[in-house]
């Protein structure tokens, strides 16, 4: 059994609770093991002047972590599963997919205000093209524009009056104790998640016995049967953040 556990992770607020959340679960199961985190810059990171459907290629937040993976110098990356492509590098499995948390998307308004009553022309923010297609499905009426940022930077501009509302992932949110921002939850048969959207990833060399054993305890059964039918979804129209893809798995009466 490994005596050190090097866990490579983005560098953000909500990325950093993730890994710390991962490190605290296995030194719980594990707890002579010491665990260090090594934060890594992508592509996804270093262009904030841009909508990422603007960018060429996949894996626009997990590809440097992934080499840092595969030349040994991490020992397991944390991801959020939805930032995900649908096929991961050869020699990288999905060692664990802990239970995912609330995967439905939310709508944070400088008013208060539903998104029903907004008025003629608003303006929406959002950085996802699979949020703002089915926002403009909904409300055809409603500008779309894009913004990019940390948490607090969107909080900031919704509440400037630059947008009258911004949308995001729920489970972000919920998991930086900030739920107190949430107007309104969006229902999912009105805004279909992203693929893999609540739940993380936690990604590692394929043939580590070592590595399989400790994620095996983070592993939640359900999470993974229907993240993995999202990602086979994923994988066979070849999606990424260039086209709106939009896909959510649950399990209904054992099926």
């Amino acid at each position: 059994m490994k005596s050190t556990i090097c866990i490579g992770t983005r560098g953000s607020t909500l990325a950093l609770w993730q890994a710390n959340h991962v490190k605290n679960s296995i030194e719980k199961n594990f707890p002579d093991t010491r665990i260090d985190i090594k934060i890594i810059k992508t592509t996804g990171d270093r262009i904030t002047d841009r909508p990422l459907s603007m960018v060429g290629g996949k894996g626009l937040f997990v590809k440097e972590i992934e080499a840092a993976l595969l030349d040994g110098s991490i020992d397991l990356a944390v991801h959020s599963m939805k930032d995900m492509p649908g096929e991961l590098p050869q020699g990288l499995v999905i060692g664990a997919i802990p239970e995912r948390a609330n995967p439905f998307d939310v709508l944070i308004s400088a008013q208060g205000a539903l998104f029903k009553d907004y008025p003629q022309g608003a303006v929406i923010g959002t950085s996802s093209l699979r949020r703002g297609s089915q926002l403009k499905h909904l409300r055809p009426d409603i500008e779309i524009k894009s913004i990019r940022g940390n948490l607090d930077t969107r909080l900031k501009k919704v509440k400037s009056g630059e947008y009258a509302a911004i949308v995001l992932a729920a489970a972000g949110l919920e998991r930086l104790g900030q739920g107190s921002e949430i107007t309104e939850y969006l229902a999912e048969t009105d805004m279909v998640p992203a693929v893999g959207q609540g739940a993380l990833c936690i990604e590692t060399r394929e043939n580590d016995p070592d590595m399989a054993e400790i994620l095996s305890t983070l592993d939640h059964d359900p999470t993974r049967i229907c993240v993995t039918g999202e990602r086979a979804f994923l994988k066979a129209i070849e999606g990424s953040c260039h086209i709106p893809v939009a896909c959510f798995g649950k399990i209904l009466d054992n099926r």
